[in-house]
């Protein structure tokens, strides 16, 4: 299990532990963290599990695949640093990682 960190818009914070292999929206949606929908189960093919990466995980993070950056287009309050969440598998390296949540998802 891997320790993660979902934050809420409003800075509510939301600590659980993530199987490896799984996804950011997979650790999300099964811990019933508020604001990641995972409406496509994981696919690709919406924008629900829209979050922000801070700069200290990025180097962490796989690259970002076309279907991603086109998927984000669609994300309400796209960042420099926002990615899918479903895109993103749960590893060691991503120990203590804090994962921020926008206000509102696509």
């Amino acid at each position: 299990m891997v320790a993660i960190t979902y934050v809420e818009h409003d800075g509510t914070e939301h600590a659980v532990d993530v199987d490896e292999q799984m996804s950011l929206m997979e650790g999300a949606t099964l811990n019933m963290v508020p604001g990641v929908e995972g409406m496509c189960g994981g696919i690709c093919s919406c924008a629900t599990c829209h979050c922000y990466i801070p700069e200290e995980w990025q180097s962490q993070m796989p690259a970002l695949s076309d279907g991603e950056n086109s998927m984000l287009e669609n994300a309400i309050d796209r960042r420099a640093n926002s990615r899918l969440g479903c895109q993103i598998p749960v590893t060691p390296a991503l120990e203590g990682m804090r994962v921020e949540l926008p206000e509102e998802q696509a």
